[in-house]
């Protein structure tokens, strides 16, 4: 409800288009006294009110998006650092498979070469050793490690260090499958945790005959030859099989 005055205000407001044509237009009061009319101004208010919280909500609509756009361009750049890193670590493993191709045949060149002139190789081609002789450790009934050890897959080819006769194959308790070798010089020589044999006992072999393959068999923690040299047949006359080695001319 206004008066006279208030009418006037209410006209103003709608010339200056500060309510604009949601106000109803101002009613004309009588001459004289102070009457009282009614005037949609609470209406235009109202109206007011809603094109205010469009505006609100199309700001907060227009924040959501770019947000979203902001989160979706992160997670672009993290698939891509994912992407590139994938790809660096790949050419990584790439580049030192090459280079353990590559020392692995040179090794089997200079085992080839030392065969020629001893009869003696490697056990495992191209195979570096791991655990060493006599090291110590609760995985040996000894207390320490009466050989070295050549990881490789399970199926890699196992090899006859040297000329001689095979003396023992089958089972060997804590060995697994093994071999076990008399060479033409009275020393021994053992092949242990192997997945397969291929000689007999009794059976003469040359130096880098197959005699059986890679495995994981007895007490092993996974697919690698166990390798031992021998000053007799039996456990407990071991003695330092790369010493033996090198003594044929053969690198490990």
């Amino acid at each position: 409800m206004r008066t006279r005055v208030g009418l006037a205000g209410a006209a103003a407001l709608t010339v200056t288009g500060v309510v604009g044509a949601a106000a109803t237009p101002a009613i004309a009061a009588p001459d004289e006294g102070s009457g009282a009319y009614a005037l949609g101004f609470v209406q235009a208010m109202a109206v007011g009110d809603t094109i205010a919280d469009d505006v609100k909500a199309q700001a907060q609509a227009q924040q959501r998006v770019a947000d979203a756009a902001e989160k979706a361009a992160e997670k672009r750049e993290a698939a891509a650092a994912k992407a590139a890193e994938e790809k660096a670590a790949e050419k990584r493993e790439a580049a030192a498979a090459k280079a353990a191709e590559k020392r692995a045949n040179e090794r089997a060149d200079r085992s080839a070469e030392r065969r020629s002139a001893s009869g003696y190789v490697d056990p495992v081609a191209g195979v570096d050793t791991t655990t060493t002789y006599k090291q110590a450790g609760a995985s040996w009934s000894s207390g320490k490690h009466s050989g070295i050890d050549f990881p490789a897959a399970t199926g890699t080819p196992v090899r006859s260090v040297g000329p001689g006769t095979v003396v023992t194959v089958g089972w060997g308790g804590a060995y697994g499958n093994q071999v076990v070798i008399r060479h033409d010089d009275g020393k021994y020589t053992q092949y242990a945790h192997l997945s397969a044999t291929k000689v007999s006992a009794g059976q003469k072999v040359g130096g880098g005959q197959r005699i059986g393959a890679v495995g994981s068999t007895g007490n092993s923690t996974g697919p690698h030859l166990h390798f031992e040299a021998r000053d007799g047949a039996y456990y407990g006359s071991d003695f330092n099989p790369i010493t033996y080695l090198a003594g044929k001319g053969v690198d490990v």
